[in-house]
């Protein structure tokens, strides 16, 4: 299975998003900031499968129809940042969808994810991650998660990496620094969470009209399941 995420910077970058997917021809595409009334209900052999509805710029998953069919979804809101009360600018900030992988004969959950933004702390972010894969685990119980998205956590990612292995789940970074936009916060911010599966490559892919760089997971599913 090949993943990508993008955040979109406002829906700056959906123009981006036919070329991107007929070049590197993901079979799930994961979106956040996304103008979600301006998406297409396709792209290049991707259907939308959904999208958050409770906010304007919010979070999208399309996958590839040839491959994959819907089950069903789910979308959140999580604990809100003081950024989140008095801004609104997103109420929800998981969007998780059951697939059933054809070829393979089974249920995978594939999610993509928005966390507070740097205003918030770091113990609140975690708090969001640990509610959101709790929230998936109800959606597809025992089967391959992955969660990608922008997770807005650029230091201390260590701390964070163990506290996801505490919850049976693993958690990787791309080849290189996904977000430019500020000199003092460049690095990291787009990461994988994942379970039952093998991950494989994950590149950062060439920037493009937003300020965070898209990335492609490469994944597999493990033999005995964890």
């Amino acid at each position: 299975m090949r993943v990508l995420s993008y955040n979109l910077r406002k829906h700056a970058a959906a123009a981006e998003l036919s070329a991107r997917v007929e070049r590197w021809e993901p079979d799930v595409v994961c979106l956040q900031e996304a103008d979600v009334e301006s998406l297409p209900a396709r792209i290049d052999g991707l259907r939308l499968a959904a999208a958050t509805d409770r906010n304007r710029l919010g979070l999208a998953l399309y996958f590839r129809e040839n491959g994959y069919r819907f089950v069903e979804s789910v979308s959140m809101g999580l604990k809100r940042s003081l950024h989140d009360i008095v801004l609104k600018p997103a109420h929800e900030r998981l969007l998780g969808v059951q697939l059933f992988d054809i070829d393979a004969g089974r249920e995978i959950t594939v999610a993509s994810f928005h966390a507070a933004p740097l205003t918030a702390l770091n113990s609140l972010r975690r708090t969001q991650i640990r509610a959101a894969l709790q929230a998936l685990e109800r959606l597809g119980p025992g089967t391959p998660t992955l969660m990608v998205g922008d997770y807005n956590y650029p230091i201390f990612k260590e701390r964070l990496g163990d506290r996801i292995r505490e919850h049976g789940y693993d958690m990787t970074l791309s080849d290189s620094r996904t977000y430019t936009r500020y000199r003092f916060f460049k690095g990291h911010y787009d990461f994988v969470t994942s379970r039952g599966l093998s991950i494989g490559d994950i590149s950062t892919l060439p920037q493009g009209s937003s300020d965070h760089l898209p990335i492609l997971v490469e994944a597999e599913y493990r033999r005995n399941g964890r």
